[in-house]
């Protein structure tokens, strides 16, 4: 199981995650900060856990890319 989590608020929108992981974040059109697709949020902390393994490659890349430091990828 992969899980990655968004601290949504601290966001500064510089997309560089949904350039390298464009299946998991988008950015929006509203407010110009990073959506994480298809998750939930819990106190400004946005959670998708999936099976996918195929997404872990990609959400570690933007993690680690994210200047601010917001995205955090676990595999379990």
């Amino acid at each position: 199981m992969v899980i990655i989590t968004l601290q949504r608020k601290k966001c500064i929108g510089c997309n560089y995650c949904v350039e390298l992981a464009p299946n998991q974040f988008q950015m929006s059109k509203k407010d110009g900060k990073s959506v994480l697709l298809k998750s939930q949020d819990k106190k400004g902390f946005f959670t998708l856990k999936t099976n996918d393994e195929g997404v872990f490659e990609a959400s570690q890349k933007a993690s680690v890319a994210c200047p601010v430091k917001i995205i955090s990828v676990k595999q379990t």
